[in-house]
């Protein structure tokens, strides 16, 4: 039997910047839970000053699911304007 990868989660609630983990990681899935009128950015660094990953435009559709599998070094950072509810795996 094939062994799953282990995933920690982040619930991010509020809009604004989160710096999710420092160093290398990957993120596996983002979901939005809820939404109003959100734009979620996502970087590969300690900031927004890092490398970005993704970028979801505005009111993305809840219960939307994210699928990535990339590997990030420097850092995850996630930038929201809007008030969301999302979940990322990461490993």
């Amino acid at each position: 039997m094939a062994a799953f990868p282990k995933y920690n989660f982040v619930n991010i609630t509020a809009s604004g910047d989160t710096l999710v983990r420092k160093g290398h990681g990957t993120l596996h899935n983002l979901v939005v839970n809820t939404t109003a009128a959100s734009t979620i950015v996502i970087y590969d660094g300690i900031s927004a000053g890092g490398t970005k990953i993704a970028s979801i435009a505005a009111s993305p559709v809840i219960g939307s699911s994210f699928r990535y599998d990339v590997e990030f070094t420097n850092g995850l950072f996630v930038s929201t304007a809007g008030a969301s509810d999302i979940t990322l795996s990461i490993g």
